[in-house]
């Protein structure tokens, strides 16, 4: 069976995760952190960055930064992963959840402008697949309305729009290095700060609410419990196998994109929906999808897949029609229709690093030998 995804071993990850256990500093912020996060800021291009333990708990943190209150709003896209709902929930606050647009998948700016309300304290948007949304659009809503943007940018890492890397768009952004990513930590993540308002503030936080970090810079005599946290830093052995990974982007990057484009070629005469990359963005080849004509149809290709060694899979399920998306959230003006069409329509193929050319020619084979009728 190929499977749907490997984590890549970058060449110095066990050197690096030895070295991190034989130190004796295996907490956090040890020299793997700061080398991780030196990394991760020159190829983000953010003003500052922090390590955490997932991209759930950046998320968790940019709630925290942005103080909601219960019944204060978030606008956000239905079709996302369920972290980027949940921790706005946590602090009390109310999901309010917009269509996406039919090309890309990623919010549609228009339903954005059209979700604001006295309420709302922040947009978050998902670059889905790592293609960019359209952060001009968006940008031009939320400072209309004077919010801050929010990148979940779980996918994006490498991806740029009009030039500029995702994760430096937004006032934060968060990055996921679960084993899933281009770059993987096994379980991991970080917040980026684009807005120097929230840096400070951010490391607390980050610290179980003391000014630990600052005490440690010798900044301070003793550090004290200043503000609201958690325990959101990762250990410095998940740092270092990151470090490896970071160091072997490229090289990770070239292979997943190798894949990705020999599929968008080779699906190109098939009656089947391919991914749309619009002018002035760069994707990460992060995910390879295909939109087929229905879910009879999606589950038939997955079985088809399946039959001939290949393990396909769906992807996101709406949020607004969850029974916790009911529940916690609400659906903004005109629903979420094209959300709930793709939701049922949608099937990812493998795309990993350790693909060769033989299990990528099996996976064109696989997709190609089925009859597909059209959308």
């Amino acid at each position: 069976m190929i499977p749907f995804n490997r984590p890549f071993l970058a060449d110095r990850e066990l050197e690096y995760l030895t070295s991190a256990a034989a130190s004796g500093h295996t907490s956090g912020d040890g020299p793997f952190t700061r080398r991780a996060t030196a990394l991760l800021t020159a190829l983000t291009g953010a003003r500052a960055a922090l390590l955490t333990t997932s991209c759930t708990h950046a998320l968790e943190l940019t709630a925290l930064l942005l103080d909601l209150r219960p019944g204060d709003e978030v606008i956000m896209p239905s079709f996302t992963f369920v972290s980027t709902a949940n921790a706005y929930v946590l602090r009390g606050a109310v999901p309010v959840f917009v269509d996406c647009r039919p090309d890309t998948l990623n919010i549609d700016e228009r339903a954005v402008e059209a979700a604001v309300t006295s309420r709302t304290r922040a947009v978050v948007v998902v670059h889905y697949g790592g293609v960019a949304c359209d952060m001009d659009a968006i940008g031009k809503v939320a400072r209309h309305h004077r919010i801050p943007v929010v990148e979940d940018n779980a996918h994006g890492l490498g991806a740029t729009y009009r030039g500029r890397p995702l994760g430096s768009l937004g006032a934060m952004a968060t990055q996921s290095f679960h084993a899933t990513k281009n770059v993987s930590c096994g379980e991991g993540g970080a917040l980026l700060i684009n807005d120097e308002r929230y840096a400070e503030r951010a490391e607390i936080l980050r610290e179980k609410g003391t000014d630990r970090s600052r005490f440690f810079r010798g900044q301070v005599d003793k550090y004290r419990w200043m503000d609201l946290g958690s325990s959101y830093l990762p250990s410095d052995v998940l740092a270092a196998g990151l470090t490896a990974q970071l160091e072997a982007f490229d090289t990770i990057q070239r292979r997943r994109h190798a894949v990705w484009d020999t599929y968008q070629a080779a699906f190109a005469g098939l009656d089947v929906v391919r991914p749309t990359v619009p002018p002035g963005c760069e994707h990460p080849a992060h995910l390879y999808y295909l939109l087929v004509r229905d879910l009879a149809e999606r589950q038939a290709l997955l079985r088809h897949l399946a039959d001939r060694g290949v393990q396909g899979t769906f992807h996101y399920q709406p949020l607004h029609g969850a029974p916790a998306g009911e529940r916690y959230g609400r659906t903004g003006p005109g629903g979420c229709p094209v959300t709930e069409d793709v939701a049922d329509r949608l099937v990812r193929l493998p795309v990993h690093a350790g693909l060769t050319d033989s299990d990528v020619g099996r996976v064109v084979d696989a997709v190609t030998a089925y009859r597909f009728a059209g959308c």
